[in-house]
This record gives structure tokens, C-alpha cells and sequence, in this order.
């Protein structure tokens, strides 16, 4: 005679009840970590701006935001400003920080004008514009800051990865690839925008030339290096016209 609990009757109640337990758990831990989620999100959003601009905890060769504990009041002391490029209209807006790159780049592509956040920041008597770029790697989201002077040119970078291969493509966020953009120009003498191409083979492995619009690529990621280079003249080619009204 057949137990009960050998019977597909049985089987199917128990997993029905299974995923109904586990579901309602999962729906409970989301609610309950919302906030810190977004929290922690607010933080690694302020850490990454300051990394830009300089504002870091690195040592000889590794890079490292500064603690969590203290982003917020170090981006109120570096941050004096946060803008929104709106078409030909510009805002401040202390919440600039908070806006969806992703979100704004798919309203664009559906024909409505993309916000375009930007962080005016002070250190040492210098000034950093710092804005946020989006693209694609290899497997899937690369995104980035880029931080700048009234020239466009680079003062600091910070790349990340939602999940390029370790050791190759994911080595955008180590700071030996990041710092080879200090320096480097994104506009011609003339000012056209020219970008930065991350490039196999430059001639220029150790970065001297800061104005051949290139940095070496990483051995081995060259579809992650092209996905830099497009998201940088994509993203950043839309801050010209804000750059060229500083020198009116």
C-alpha cells in the first residue's frame, strides 16, 4: 500500500505551499531592506562622484572610496553644487546625485529630453565637473564618472561593471587602467569634441601623450574597452554646450 505522501497530489500541494512560503519570505526581506538598500545606494552613488574628482582613500596602487560613515559629510564639503542640464535650461537641484542614467537614456531614446546631471565640486582651490556615463561592456551595464576642469579635460575617473570577466574586462575598476586617464584631453585645439578611444596598441603604453585622445587598452577585454570608449563620446559629448557656456 502506497504512503500518501508518495502520491503527485501530495508532491504538487507541498510545492505549491513551498513557493508560497518562500515567496511571501522573499516579499518581506525586499520590504525590510528597501531603505537600506536605498541607502546604501545614496552612499555608493556620492563615494563614486568624490572618487572622480580625487576625494579617496587609495593607496600606492589600489583604489578605495572613502569610508561610508563619512560620504555624506564629505560630499557636502567637496560638492558645491549639483546641476541638471535640462535641454538649454540648467537647475541646481540637490538631488541631481539621485537621477537614473539608465532611466534618463531610454527616455531619450524615445524622443524626450534626457536630464543631464552634473556635480560642481571644490578641492584645493581647484574646480571639478564631474558627470555620470552608461554603456555596454561585454556581458552587460559598464558605467563610470568622469571628472573634468572648465577644458574638459580629465581630472579623475571611476569605472565599474555589473559583470565583465575577472581579470580581463572587469579590470576597468582597477586603478591602474582609471588613473591613465588623468590627463587626457576630450576636446581639440579647436574645440571640437573628440572623446577618448581606449585603444590596442596606441604607442603610448605608459600615457605620456595626453592629447592623442587614447589610452592603452587592457589585454584581453577589447569589447569592454570599446564600450568605454563609446560610452565616454556618448555620455560626455552631451555636456559641450553647458563647457562652452563657461567662457561667455
Amino acid at each position: 500500500m502506497s504512503k500518501r505522501t508518495d502520491s503527485n497530489g501530495y508532491t504538487m500541494i507541498f510545492a505549491i505551499v513551498m513557493v508560497l512560503i518562500v515567496g511571501s519570505l522573499l516579499a518581506f526581506l525586499s520590504s525590510y531592506l528597501k531603505d537600506r538598500i536605498t541607502e546604501n545606494k545614496r552612499i555608493e552613488k556620492q563615494q563614486n562622484i568624490l572618487y572622480a574628482m580625487g576625494v579617496n582613500e587609495n593607496d600606492e596602487s589600489s583604489a578605495t572610496f572613502v569610508s561610508a560613515n563619512v560620504a555624506g559629510a564629505e560630499f557636502s564639503k567637496y560638492i558645491k553644487k549639483q546641476l541638471v542640464i535640462e535641454g538649454d535650461n540648467t537647475t541646481e537641484d540637490n538631488n541631481a546625485y539621485l537621477i537614473d542614467v539608465k532611466k534618463e537614456q531610454a527616455k531619450a531614446k524615445d524622443g524626450a529630453v534626457r536630464r543631464l546631471p552634473l556635480f560642481v565640486g571644490e578641492k584645493e582651490g581647484k574646480t571639478f565637473y564631474v558627470a555620470p556615463i552608461r554603456g555596454k561592456g561585454l556581458w552587460d551595464a559598464i558605467w563610470g564618472y568622469v571628472a573634468m576642469d572648465a577644458d574638459m579635460i580629465v581630472q579623475g575617473a571611476y569605472f565599474d561593471h555589473k559583470g565583465e570577466t575577472p581579470g580581463l574586462g572587469a579590470n576597468i575598476k582597477q586603478r591602474y587602467f582609471m588613473d591613465d586617464f588623468i590627463g587626457e584631453h576630450l576636446l581639440t585645439e579647436t574645440g571640437e569634441f573628440k572623446g577618448i578611444t581606449v585603444k590596442k596598441g596606441n604607442n603610448d603604453a605608459v600615457n605620456e601623450d595626453k592629447t592623442d585622445y587614447e589610452v592603452d587598452a587592457i589585454a584581453g577585454a577589447t569589447i569592454t574597452g570599446d564600450g568605454v570608449s563609446a560610452m565616454i563620446k556618448k555620455d560626455l559629448a552631451l555636456y559641450l554646450p553647458y563647457f562652452k557656456s563657461l567662457k561667455k
